[in-house]
């Protein structure tokens, strides 16, 4: 992890998350996408992925997920 190779490759990925999504899903998750702006002016981001992480027992360090 100390390469220049790796840092530069951590660099890059900050501030970007990737989930998938099952093809039945595909309308919800549309829907939500188009409806984001609103949505998040009840619930920021922030606090929406900690609980989506919560809820799906991910773990994960604070520390790595904010700029």
């Amino acid at each position: 992890m100390d390469s220049p190779e790796v840092a530069h490759q951590i660099r890059v990925a900050a501030g970007y998350g990737v989930f998938s999504v099952s093809e039945s899903n595909v309308p919800i998750v549309t829907e939500y996408i188009a409806n984001q702006e609103m949505h998040h002016r009840k619930r920021s981001f922030q606090e929406e992925l900690v609980a989506f992480l919560k809820k799906n027992n991910v773990p994960y360090d604070e520390r790595y997920i904010w700029n």
